[in-house]
């Protein structure tokens, strides 16, 4: 389809809360298969619709098994404590160390307008929890831990 141009860290929309997706159309499944598209030439692992400028509750993500596209993503159930290296697509050539759950449960829409439930740990978990974040308008660097506090994780 296309390639979208990413936001940058300075840019006011990716501060925004995002709105809710109330009918999955063309133009929804146009914007999927286009984050898609610019998710893999950026060789990222996840892309949330505020990081091209769009205000909408759609995310993707491929970890590596293919590539999970959550419309109105909801985390409904958490589990655990992890430290590890995030970085951004929209903050590039910049990484930190961020507390995140182990494993979550998330409900979202499928682009066929499905109920579903996925389940993340690890590096799954970690991506799901990062891309809902920009949906609310929070980044990454917003919850960096240093030294310090990563005894209370």
């Amino acid at each position: 389809m296309a390639i979208r141009q990413i936001r940058f860290e300075d840019d006011p929309i990716l501060r925004k809360k995002s709105r809710k997706v109330d009918k999955i159309d063309e133009r929804i499944r146009t914007l999927v298969q286009d984050m898609l598209d610019t998710m893999y030439k950026e060789e990222g692992v996840g892309l949330a619709a505020p990081q091209v400028g769009i205000l909408k509750r759609v995310v993707v993500i491929d970890i590596g098994e293919g590539p999970i596209v959550m419309i109105n993503p909801e985390i409904i159930e958490e589990e655990g404590k992890s430290i590890d290296l995030e970085g951004c697509l929209s903050i590039p050539g910049k990484s930190g160390k961020v507390c995140r759950p182990e494993r979550v449960k998330v409900e979202h829409l499928d682009i066929e307008g499905n109920k579903n439930i996925i389940e993340g740990t690890a590096l799954l978990a970690r991506a799901l929890c990062h891309e809902i974040d920009h949906l609310n308008g929070i980044l990454y660097i917003d919850k960096v831990v240093d030294a310090d506090d990563e005894q209370e994780c």
